[in-house]
């Protein structure tokens, strides 16, 4: 007997296709699929740095797996930039609302059998506050090297961004990303060349 078909993965695969950063001119083209493996690989090295130099106790591969899908709704509703999600209490409360149900829908489009096995990746109300917190300093960290890509690229349209979310960061003050800007972000501006010069 033939199984039904889903078209999940179909739809996620569409995220390569939305863009970000749409109210900024970008001389560095990112897309959310993009975004969201960066997110992914900077969750999993926050969760790695937490229980290695910060007596941490956290799964890093589950964080880097939620990461994965933290944006995966927007092939539904798009990306919204982050002015208007957050310009008013009422604008961030009927987002939060658009988000949930755009994660239920996508989770409704997965066989019945997988569902229990996707919902905790998908639906971001039931991560723990230690996932949720390093996923949104990953994005924002993501965020602020994608900024400094721009400004590196001589694109200044990026600096105001890129002071606020630093400034955030700093004020959130979570050890792993401070130890991530010292050890691991310096190097983001390097050249090819320079990179292999310090193998």
């Amino acid at each position: 007997m033939a199984r039904r078909t889903s078209p999940f993965f179909a739809y996620l695969g569409r995220l390569r296709w939305i863009r970000r950063w749409g109210l900024m001119r970008n001389a560095i083209e990112e897309d959310v699929a993009t975004h969201s493996w960066e997110v992914s690989v900077l969750a999993h090295a926050l969760a790695t740095i937490r229980n290695t130099h910060y007596d941490g106790d956290v799964n890093a591969d589950a964080i880097a797996a939620a990461a994965l899908y933290h944006d995966a709704s927007e092939v539904i509703t798009g990306d919204m930039p982050t002015p208007v999600k957050y310009y008013s209490s009422v604008m961030r409360e009927a987002f939060a609302d658009v988000e949930h149900r755009a994660q239920k829908e996508l989770l409704d489009l997965l066989p019945e059998t997988l569902r229990p096995a996707l919902a905790p990746y998908l639906e971001e109300s039931s991560w723990s506050d230690s996932t949720a917190e390093l996923i949104k300093a990953a994005d924002r960290l993501a965020a602020l090297l994608k900024c400094e890509a721009e400004l590196r690229a001589g694109n200044r349209e990026f600096e105001q961004a890129a002071q606020q979310i630093r400034t955030r960061l700093e004020s959130e003050a979570l050890p792993e990303v401070a130890y991530f800007l010292e050890v691991f972000a310096p190097d983001y501006g390097a050249s090819l060349d320079y990179l292999l010069e310090r193998q």
